[in-house]
């Protein structure tokens, strides 16, 4: 059994909720589950291979049709079970437009 590290509360889905990996240019997509889920990450279940297929980053699709996501980062593997990390949107540029007037 792995050591709990999280810091965040997790919630936990006894048997896992539909979701979908996909490629960050969508050259594929894997169905899984997700077990359990916090603020910053999540544990999935992979229901097909994930050999060969680049999972540095992806996005968890949450709903079929793609609208609701989350942009991962992969923590760890351990079988056909993956950690995920939610990558956070960096602070926004300020635009042209404002910045010349704040000057």
């Amino acid at each position: 059994m792995i050591p709990e590290k999280r810091n965040a509360g997790r919630v936990a889905f006894e048997r896992g909720f539909p979701v979908w990996l996909m490629a960050i240019d969508g050259t594929w997509r894997r169905n899984c589950r997700i077990m359990d889920v916090s603020e910053t990450g999540a544990r999935l279940v992979v229901e097909s291979s994930i050999e060969g297929i680049n999972l540095k980053e992806f996005f968890l699709l949450l709903s079929s049709t793609g609208l609701a996501f989350r942009r991962c980062e992969l923590a760890w593997v351990n079988g056909e079970e993956i950690g995920a990390t939610f990558l956070r949107q960096g602070t926004k540029k300020k635009s042209a437009k404002n910045a010349d007037a704040e000057v």
